[in-house]
């Protein structure tokens, strides 16, 4: 998880007001943290946060939470956006290459070594974390006073352009970048197949950014500068939007004024957009999720705590949550908030002393007591994969075709569904042992989902030179003795079975298994060189006659 690093008066110059470290300490684990430890008098500090809240991945977002979440100024934190002249030109080479970009400027902030610190650090981890190592997002962050807008962002030849990188001296073109500097050959792959590069310009056609590998040295933020300019660029349009607003907002916290850019390309649009998404929450269904009853005004005020506005109206809370607030996609993430912000401290009951005890469900019952009764048969038992393929469920075995929950991007073509019965699967062990002795006899007791319904099923096979139907009858009428069964049986035409030599199992009017001598073209096909004989039984729908108490 993204820990952070800061100094403790640096922290309280943010909040606007000294908090004891034995507050800190105690109150920042209640926001969804670890903190550190703190050795002896030093001034440093550090807090790991769940990857969730990547708003609170600087000093400067902690400082924000605090403020409302001890109640020093609760409710959301507003940030004005001026107007600016400033414009970032998209070109629509960049669509096949990086397509988002969203940028920003920021006036009049002292860039004092803390915040120096802050900032790169506050960089890497969302480039780690919502970035996906810069996968999904890179930023850029520059001396707005060296270059001149407006701004141009394409994709150009590897060897088009030339600048000279961060930490080196001496220009390079976009193609010995990937090749010598460090971070080129850290990053090269996102690039990996591209004919074009991302660039970021100004009007002089100096190099701001090569995203998402490396920024130009001539834009280099010091102590010195003033004003910052800042690109987010990435291939997803919410995280490139979240990082940029998490990162604008932080260093209005250290007195920045934030500027909008108008950016032009397919659509016009100003950039960064602050305006707080809405939301209506049931008090009622609130209230059931958390599992604590405090009403509209508690759950007001327990957001506020958090950071958010909320109005209690009716049995409705209106909320508005904050750009920053990436996590919150749900409902339920706003739920959590009610939860956070009224305290985990503020939870719980007394033990009670009630003494209960615990059973195994009757399906669980039912099937250990079927080991036992195919074990003494003389079976030994196997457990396989739920997953399988359409073609050894149907067209392989034979068996009716039925509705399958299949996988969405299957890796193999041997997995591509859920099993909707055990028998390939069992089959698949018969012809890895097909090398030694027979008789070989497996069952294996296993869940199965057929037409969107799972089911536990009992499947056993057996491969010898004298196989019959007479044998895997009595051995699948044994079964159903010992499970209670009133059943008939009647002739299965199925083709994974010897014309006449397959039955089916008939329960309640319904088919509830099947038997009989596997046909040579099924034999072959799973990759088996001895007769085969087996049945397939669904336990979950006999369960319903079956009296637990009888085992």
């Amino acid at each position: 998880m993204p820990v952070i690093n800061f100094k403790y008066t640096d922290l309280c110059d943010l909040i606007g007001e000294e908090i004891s470290k034995d507050v800190l300490v105690d109150r920042i684990p209640m926001m969804g943290a670890d903190m550190h430890d703190i050795v002896g008098d030093t001034d440093e500090m550090s807090v790991e946060f769940f990857p969730d809240r990547p708003d609170l991945y600087s000093v400067e977002g902690l400082a924000r939470s605090l403020r409302s979440f001890l109640d020093t100024e609760p409710g959301m934190a507003e940030y004005d956006v001026e107007g600016t002249d400033i414009v970032m030109n998209i070109d629509s080479s960049v669509k096949n290459v990086r397509p988002y970009v969203l940028c920003a400027a920021v006036f009049d902030i002292e860039i004092t070594d803390d915040l120096l610190r802050s900032l790169m650090e506050m960089q890497e981890k969302l480039h780690l974390t919502i970035g996906r190592k810069r996968s999904k997002i890179a930023i850029g962050v520059h001396d707005l006073d060296k270059v001149v807008p407006p701004f141009t962002y394409k994709a150009v030849g590897p060897k088009e352009i030339s600048f000279v990188p961060l930490a080196k001296t001496e220009k390079w073109d976009l193609d010995e970048i990937l090749k010598k500097h460090e971070k080129g050959m850290d990053y090269a792959h996102l690039l990996e197949g591209k004919k074009k590069y991302p660039v970021i310009l100004d009007s002089n056609g100096d190099v701001l950014s090569f995203p998402p590998i490396i920024n130009g040295t001539l834009t280099t933020v010091t102590v010195n500068t003033t004003n910052l300019f800042i690109d987010v660029t990435g291939t997803d349009l919410k995280a490139v939007k979240g990082a940029l607003d998490i990162l604008v907002t932080a260093l209005a916290e250290r007195g920045g004024s934030i500027g909008s850019v108008s950016m032009k390309g397919a659509e016009e649009f100003e950039s960064p957009d602050l305006t707080p998404s809405e939301w209506k929450i049931d008090v009622n269904e609130c209230e059931k999720f958390i599992g604590k009853k405090i009403k509209a005004e508690g759950i007001v005020k327990a957001l506020r705590r958090m950071g958010l506005d909320a109005i209690k109206d009716g049995t409705d809370v209106h909320v508005l949550v904050p750009p920053t607030r990436l996590d919150i996609m749900h409902a339920v993430d706003i739920y959590e908030d009610v939860a956070i912000g009224y305290g985990f401290e503020n939870f719980g009951s007394e033990h009670t002393l009630v003494q209960t005890n615990g059973r195994k469900r009757d399906i669980t019952m039912i099937s250990d007591r079927l080991r036992d009764v195919m074990v003494g048969l003389g079976y030994t038992e196997v457990t396989t994969l739920t997953l399988s393929s359409e073609e050894e469920e149907f067209v392989i075995s034979g068996l009716p075709e039925k509705k399958v929950v299949a996988v969405k991007n299957p890796i193999t073509e041997d997995n591509t569904c859920l099993r909707s019965s055990l028998l390939p699967s069992v089959m698949r062990v018969i012809k890895k042992n097909k090398h030694r002795d027979l008789p070989q006899r497996m069952f294996e007791i296993g869940d199965a989902v057929a037409d969107a319904k799972k089911q536990r099923r009992l499947c056993a096979v057996a491969t010898h030179s004298r196989t019959s139907f007479t044998e895997i009858k009595s051995i699948a009428e044994s079964v159903l003795r010992e499970m209670c069964q009133t059943y008939t049986l009647r002739p299965c035409s199925y083709s994974t079975f010897i014309e006449g030599r397959g039955a089916e199992i008939i329960i309640n009017g319904r088919c509830a298994g099947y038997f009989g001598e596997m046909s040579p073209r099924v034999i072959t096909e799973f990759g088996v060189n001895h007769p085969v004989i087996f049945f397939e039984m669904n336990i979950t729908d006999m369960s319903e006659n079956i009296s637990v108490g009888l085992f």
